[in-house]
């Protein structure tokens, strides 16, 4: 079944590939890099941390995942793919979905000449109360 859905989209699946899919797949959720390489190690998938690295981005430039920049230090993972938002927690580091229709904005700004509008991410940073 993941090897149809990565062939699917384009994405041969080789042994490594389908592990890591294995394990993003396995329910909705946000991971970092490092969080797939530690949880990959945990189940004894032998695999670089560049591999890993180049499989998310395969993954996300097939529409497999998609990539959540929330700061210049941190990227996450979103194995739910369909348009929806974010809180983010800045203490914790965790991900939230918010559902679309959750969100609404009075007016969205026009596009520049010759571009067209390929959707809208909002991420809302919240933090622990003191």
């Amino acid at each position: 079944m993941i090897a149809a859905r990565l062939a699917s989209h384009g994405a041969k699946p080789t042994s490594q590939r389908l592990k890591l899919a294995e394990l993003v797949f396995e329910r909705p959720q946000h991971l970092c890099a490092e969080q797939v390489l530690q949880a990959a190690r945990a189940r004894g998938v032998r695999v670089s941390k560049a591999t890993v690295y180049n499989t998310l981005n395969l993954f996300v430039e097939c529409g497999l995942l998609r990539e959540l920049v929330v700061d210049r230090d941190r990227v996450y993972y979103d194995s739910t793919v369909h348009a929806h938002h974010h809180f983010y927690n800045v203490d914790t580091g965790e991900m939230i979905d918010i559902p679309l229709e959750s969100v609404s904005f009075g007016v969205v700004p026009a596009v520049p000449a010759g571009t067209e509008q390929d959707g809208i991410d909002v991420v809302i940073r919240v933090r622990n109360r003191a």
